[in-house]
């Protein structure tokens, strides 16, 4: 029962503290002071640092779609529908929860470690002593950066993504290219868009955030730092897929999906 006790208080700790930081650094966007040029920083190297995973990642990611789409359209006679299932395999699920994992990996693995490590070596006290507010001036601009460029992301692994798909189509399925953009852009609603850009901006929350939180939680010097790199990857990457699926069952219970 002690331990059960133990693990229910550490969660409803952990819990307070992450929405306290998301609290925090939703408000000081409203009040200065700014680091626009850390935001912008931040966005360099979270958001285009991450193109050299992310574009490989759509491009084959499309690919392997059409193939195993290809497969099954061809025993009913439909391979003309490639682009179709292509376009909102991706649009819908496999581009935004896709990027939003390796953008994890890279990113909020190396926001806790960054953190971590200034953590350890006493510079967020020192931030402290000079009067600077460490969430301020570490955490709000890294969640607006990875806010700004992860639906950005998304879009560029969702087009790569169709590319890799026509690649297939029109070298396995031989399909023309008209064939196939015709049926992706008809396939293509309005609300399926929407829906495919909506997730990014809740995606980004997680990934940064989590990266901030076991960053600034962190203890036993480099070891700890560690500890911390591996906790932010894995529970970005389940936070991801969890809300993933409630933000899916919301938006079709509310008949937008």
């Amino acid at each position: 029962m002690g331990l059960l006790e133990a693990f229910i208080k550490r969660t409803i700790l952990a819990i307070q503290d992450f929405s306290y930081l998301l609290v925090r650094s939703i408000w000081n966007a409203f009040s200065p002071p700014r680091y626009t040029i850390d935001t912008l920083m931040q966005m360099d190297a979270l958001g285009f640092g991450s193109l050299p995973i992310v574009l490989p990642t759509g491009l084959f990611t499309g690919g392997v779609v059409a193939l195993q789409t290809y497969r099954t359209l061809l025993r009913f006679g439909e391979v003309g529908l490639m682009g179709q299932a292509v376009a909102l395999a991706v649009v819908l699920e496999l581009g935004p929860v896709l990027t939003a994992v390796m953008v994890a990996g890279r990113n909020s693995s190396g926001i806790a470690s960054e953190i971590g490590s200034m953590v350890v070596s006493e510079q967020i006290d020192a931030l402290r002593a000079l009067g600077t507010d460490p969430l301020r001036k570490l955490v709000t601009p890294r969640l607006y950066a990875t806010l700004i460029t992860l639906p950005l992301l998304t879009i560029l692994a969702d087009f790569t993504a169709m590319i890799g798909g026509w690649v297939i189509s029109s070298t396995v399925a031989k399909l023309t290219t008209d064939e196939y953009w015709t049926s992706v852009y008809q396939s293509l609603t309005f609300r399926d868009v929407a829906q495919g850009l909506i997730k990014p901006f809740f995606f980004a929350v997680v990934i940064a955030l989590v990266g901030c939180y076991f960053g600034l939680s962190t203890t036993g010097g480099t070891a700890g730092v560690g500890r911390s790199t591996t906790r932010a990857v894995v529970a970005a990457g389940v936070l991801i897929l969890v809300l993933d699926f409630f933000i899916t069952r919301f938006l079709i219970g509310i008949g937008f999906a």
